[in-house]
């Protein structure tokens, strides 16, 4: 499996603008600028899509461990907040609320860890990697 997406800029760093396009259209000349980035405008930015990213995979990553053990979660409610700092992604923080009947703590716990070391974002990323979660919440 392949995918991709393109970006085009225009201008310098902080007055210019661009669009980023997905090869599904989802984002479609989707806009971001230096304003959207690091300041409060409207648009989307890099570190917006790879929180996106991250919570999708992790989501799907444990729905996927959990029905291997024999759990189909009701639902898996996933907010990742990412950090940026001095021009790095340092930390990527997951929070979860899970709502999964019949399972333990304890098997719930190991299934998040699973997700958590091998969902294909998590391994992509050098940032330090953190998950919060509540069972049945």
């Amino acid at each position: 499996m392949k995918r991709s997406a393109t970006a085009v800029w225009q201008g310098s760093g902080k007055e210019g603008k661009g669009h980023l396009t997905t090869q599904s259209t989802v984002l479609n000349k989707t806009q971001y600028s230096f304003s959207s980035r690091f300041e409060e405008g409207v648009g989307t930015n890099p570190e917006e899509l790879i929180a996106a990213a991250h919570s999708g995979c992790f989501a799907m990553k444990l729905s996927f461990s959990l029905t291997e053990a024999g759990f189909v979660p009701d639902t898996l409610d996933v907010t990742c907040q990412v950090t940026l700092e001095d021009g790095a992604i340092t930390k990527s923080h997951l929070k979860l609320k899970a709502k999964v009947k019949g399972i333990s703590d304890s098997k719930f716990a190991e299934c998040v860890k699973d997700a958590e070391k091998n969902c294909p974002i998590s391994k992509s990323l050098t940032a330090a990697i953190s998950v919060e979660h509540s069972l049945n919440a």
